[in-house]
């Protein structure tokens, strides 16, 4: 068990100079840290040697993760949000799959140097903690400097709205506007309009999709907008949060791992890196990312990100597990920060007929809630459609249209496979079933 976590914290507050200042309750205060860890500079190389698949049958994503690839420069640092990115030139590189066609959602990190065939492989991978904007170090002249949001006077209704969840989004900005907006949570112009209604993303922001800043961003900015009409947008920590902080942190720095090293570029390569999410990463995603939590309770309903039993190692408590978990990823060590990783990576805990239903009870009995609610793992491959044991593929995942309630009607599975031709999932809970 890891030790207990000491997070310092300040104030927050609503105004940005156009009125008193408000406090908002559903608002946590934080104060961004005087000291974070150096950010990785630059890449020597775009992959290493790949390892069998975490989960299953699913491969790579990126395509020529080998030792013959030539280094390539590291990405540059990035402008102000204000100031337009000076043109790159495009990198060479292989093209990345259609992950919309056919494809698998995750793939094994890579591992330089695997030591054999008897070595036990993680099962599973995918990322939140303080789940409001953050301003970075020198935007408001240093580390004491506090969030400032618009605060529009609105008439709350009176008690918490509808309670609602959206499933691994995966950098696919476009289908999850349209689902946002089909659920009535946001107007045309992409703004909140859904008064004191509750909404909460259980992480994979990026990675295989086109745009995953940009979904980053549409969800900073959300919860504001929610918290000033009475409602709050909030986030949980997938995997893929921790492999893109893990990336732009440490790089190719080599990590201990089950079957030898392992780098976290390379895995962030192998499983779906998008180059342009790269570029556009500022120390704003960077600290917003790391803030998130990792398990919530919501009116019975336990939120996680990943079907893993895995949260047990870091507390007996939903307050214990996020503030140890915030606190081993502030520490700044490749090691420990993929160890996080590996632990979120695992799935499948709950689908076994005979020991699903009491892993999910274990979670229960401890965090409390009469349901877990995740994402992480495609419905399409809990139901087996895809990544078979037979490894016939060849019929693809049928349509999607709404989340996999199973083991005994404990779990609530939302990832709907967006990646894979599936649907991006928004769904309000309690479920009617």
């Amino acid at each position: 068990m890891y030790g207990s976590a000491t997070v310092v914290e300040g104030s927050m507050t609503q105004g940005a100079g156009q009125g008193p200042a408000m406090r908002t309750d559903t608002l946590r205060d934080f104060r961004v840290p005087g000291t974070e860890p150096a950010l990785y500079a630059a890449a020597t190389s775009t992959g290493l040697p790949g390892e069998p698949p975490v989960y299953g049958e699913y491969p790579a994503y990126y395509e020529d993760a080998t030792p013959n690839v030539p280094p390539q420069p590291g990405y540059p640092p990035q402008p102000p949000a204000h100031r337009p990115a000076a043109p790159q030139p495009p990198a060479q590189q292989p093209p990345y799959p259609d992950t919309r066609t056919g494809a698998h959602p995750d793939a094994e990190p890579a591992q330089a140097t695997p030591q054999g065939p008897g070595e036990d492989d993680p099962e599973g991978y995918t990322p939140t903690y303080r789940d409001l904007p953050v301003i970075g170090r020198g935007a408001l002249g240093g580390p004491g400097d506090t969030v400032q949001v618009q605060y529009v006077p609105q008439e709350h209704a009176a008690g918490p709205g509808p309670l609602y969840v959206v499933g691994d989004v995966h950098g696919y900005l476009d289908e999850l506007v349209t689902e946002l907006h089909a659920q009535g949570l946001i107007d045309a112009e992409r703004r909140w309009s859904a008064g004191n209604a509750r909404l909460w993303f259980l992480g994979d922001f990026t990675d295989r999709g086109p745009d995953g800043i940009g979904v980053i961003d549409l969800v900073m900015r959300l919860s504001a907008e929610a918290a000033a009409a009475g409602g709050y947008c909030k986030a949980l920590m997938g995997n893929h949060e921790l492999l893109l902080i893990g990336a732009k942190r440490f790089g190719d720095t080599p990590v201990v791992s089950g079957a030898g090293t392992a780098t976290f570029q390379a895995a962030w390569l192998l499983n779906g890196g998008q180059r342009t999410d790269m570029e556009r990463l500022q120390d704003v995603h960077l600290q917003w990312m790391s803030r998130l939590d990792a398990a919530v309770l919501e009116e019975g309903h336990l939120l996680l990100h990943s079907d893993t039993t895995a949260y047990l190692d870091y507390g007996d408590s939903v307050e214990d597990v996020n503030d140890t978990i915030h606190e081993l990823l502030n520490r700044g060590d490749a090691d420990i920060t993929w160890d996080l990783f590996r632990k979120f990576t695992k799935r499948f805990a709950f689908r076994d007929e005979g020991t699903g239903p009491a892993a999910v009870r274990e979670l229960l009995d401890t965090y409390g809630g009469s349901r877990v609610v995740h994402g992480h793992s495609p419905i399409p491959y809990l139901l087996g459609e895809v990544g078979t044991e037979d490894g016939d593929d060849s019929r693809g995942p049928e349509a999607v249209d709404g989340p996999h309630v199973y083991a005994e009607g404990l779990a609530i599975a939302m990832d709907g496979g967006v990646t894979m031709a599936g649907k991006l999932l928004v769904v309000q809970l309690p479920l009617s079933d």
